[in-house]
């Protein structure tokens, strides 16, 4: 199965206009996560999109309230997809 770094795909969740989001496993720790991926070259302007795409995930990183999702990682593949690992709810 597809990896992104340490979390094991599960099964896609939702795919929108900006790229998808998957169910996965931290294989480190054991918990299910989600985990929101830009697709490079998916989005007019890559560059704006991967701008707000990495400042809305580090705005929600800051945030501790129980109705916002807790943000644990942000990162890049080696192919330069953008994906931000939450929790799961």
């Amino acid at each position: 199965s597809k990896q992104f770094a340490h979390y094991r795909i599960d099964a896609p969740l939702g795919r929108g206009g900006m790229g998808e989001v998957f169910r996965a496993t931290d294989t480190r720790l054991g918990r299910p996560v989600a985990i929101k991926v830009m697709r490079s070259g998916s989005v007019a302007g890559d560059d704006v999109a991967t701008r707000r795409f990495l400042r809305e995930a580090r705005a929600a990183s800051a945030l501790n309230h129980p109705n916002i999702v807790t943000v644990h990682q942000i990162d890049a593949t080696d192919t330069g997809d953008q994906y931000i690992v939450q929790e799961l709810i």
